[in-house]
């Protein structure tokens, strides 16, 4: 079921009952239902602007985000895990006890080992290994926070997005961004708290709920932004309506909003006066933002942007201009790392258009002395099998393991963190599981991932779900 229905679908249960109560209470019934809901009237979400600026639990490392989500999954083997023992059973059959209750999506037991594609090599101060496919990220490894042992519990993209984005495979749940806007607000009223840009292939496998706000008002969701043409479709004035033709329009619908407001008590009223009139704000402030031809030549060349084109590159620049203009949080996904085949050309191709970009961001932040209180976030939805698949040049999804990288916000630069066997296929040290990573992103937030939460169904609902533990190595 899409979010557009979920949502709907949920109105309409909440207006039932209130409908129920208020208009078809009879006798003592009705005086008792009267009663209990006299608190919830007087508790009823009024149309002050939510998304003003919050304090966080205690003093925050990290004020903000920019998530760059890989989709599909890179592959570990060819860009941070390397391991020369792989190499040596390349074409062999893998250990029977390797593969001793394990599931996999697509590949058979009878798959054999592959070595890496790609050479590897060690880099800067701390000695982080990076593929050769990575020379752009390879001259900020002292900047970056590597982790070689994250875990997930999923194993096909769908669910494994969704985990990473909101906790829980299942959809219908706060995504990360959701929460860090309910937590922390956002600093300009005049864009969205949440932007989300797409490149790559297609959108991303676990589609909307990726960015979604599940339980949550609908104002805390991500708003896809396009990095060309109109940054939100049909955000301009249509022919023959004036500016003063639409402030009026909206002053009416604003005043008729309220009154409903007021009567049902329902949050989503409230998101939606406060959508209405932060679009129209964004008429003026959202074209400007998104216009990278603003930009000096010499930032263009540094990302590989060129204005007017839908790009990797354009997004991350437009993900510098958003978080410089009070954006809280930003997310790109990429959806083109699916290598079940032509793993060489295909990982060759995607480095190719993501790794000059990202080595980009990371140190226009440091230059401007944002990267100090952002959080940059590279990672996919999980890892690949050393395991060919596709004939001879491909890998199956892997959640045993996997690498994601991290800069800025108080992760601690110049560290690798973790490690896996002599195949990449399991964790050996330091493992990191999704839940763990999202209590320590929460933490340098400004948040206990325990107590940031939402009574829902009964039950006190947060991003890391029952799980999740701060891993204090990642911590500078």
């Amino acid at each position: 079921m899409s979010l557009e229905r979920e949502l709907h679908a949920e109105y309409a249960r909440y207006c039932t009952r209130r409908w129920f109560f208020k208009e078809c209470g009879v006798g003592m019934a009705g005086l008792a239902a009267a009663d209990l809901l006299a608190p919830q009237a007087t508790a009823a979400p009024s149309a002050v602007n939510p998304l003003l600026p919050k304090r966080a639990h205690y003093p925050a490392k990290a004020k903000r985000v920019i998530y760059l989500f890989m989709g599909g999954a890179p592959s570990h083997l060819e860009l941070f895990d390397n391991k020369p023992e792989l190499a040596k059973w390349d074409g062999k059959l893998p250990p029977a006890d390797l593969l001793k209750g394990y599931r996999a999506a697509f590949i058979n037991p009878n798959s054999k080992l592959m070595g890496s594609k790609y050479a590897f090599a060690k880099h800067g101060q701390s000695g982080a290994e990076i593929g050769e496919l990575l020379p752009h990220t390879a001259r900020m490894a002292d900047d970056l926070t590597i982790v070689k042992s994250m875990k997930t519990d999923a194993f096909n993209h769908a669910p494994a997005q969704i985990l990473m984005s909101t906790g829980a495979q299942i959809f219908g749940r706060p995504s990360f961004g959701a929460w860090t806007l309910y937590g922390l607000g956002t600093e300009n009223q005049d864009l969205p708290g949440y932007v989300v840009l797409q490149s790559g292939q297609k959108g991303p496998s676990g589609g909307m709920s990726n960015f979604g706000c599940g339980f949550l008002p609908t104002m805390y969701q991500g708003v896809p932004f396009r990095s060309s043409g109109e940054p939100v479709l049909y955000l301009s004035n249509p022919k023959g309506v004036s500016e003063a033709t639409q402030r009026n329009t909206l002053d009416v619908l604003k005043q008729m909003n309220e009154e409903r407001l007021g009567v049902m008590g329902d949050p989503e009223i409230a998101s939606r006066i406060n959508s209405f009139e932060l679009a129209y704000r964004m008429q003026k402030t959202a074209p400007e933002v998104m216009d990278i031809s603003q930009e000096p030549q010499h930032i263009l060349d540094m990302y590989g942007a060129k204005p007017g084109e839908a790009s990797f590159a354009n997004n991350c620049l437009l993900a510098r201009r958003l978080i410089e203009s009070g954006v809280r949080f930003v997310q790109l996904f990429h959806e083109a790392w699916d290598h079940h085949g032509g793993l060489t050309k295909g990982l060759k191709e995607q480095c190719g258009l993501t790794d000059q970009p990202c080595a980009a961001l990371v140190q226009d932040l440091k230059q401007r002395g944002l990267l100090e209180d952002t959080i940059v976030i590279w990672g996919g939805e999980f890892g690949r099998t050393p395991m060919v698949q596709g004939g001879s040049d491909g890998r199956d999804h892997h959640p045993n393991a996997f690498t994601m990288w991290f800069a800025g916000g108080g992760m601690k630069p110049g560290l690798t963190l973790g490690a896996t066997d002599e195949f990449g296929f399991n964790v050996t040290e330091d493992p990191v599981h999704v839940h763990d990573l999202h209590a320590t992103l929460l933490h340098l937030l400004g948040f206990e991932h325990t107590k940031l939460a939402v009574k829902f169904q009964g039950l006190d609902m947060r991003l890391t779900n029952v799980h999740g533990e701060l891993v204090p190595k990642l911590l500078a």
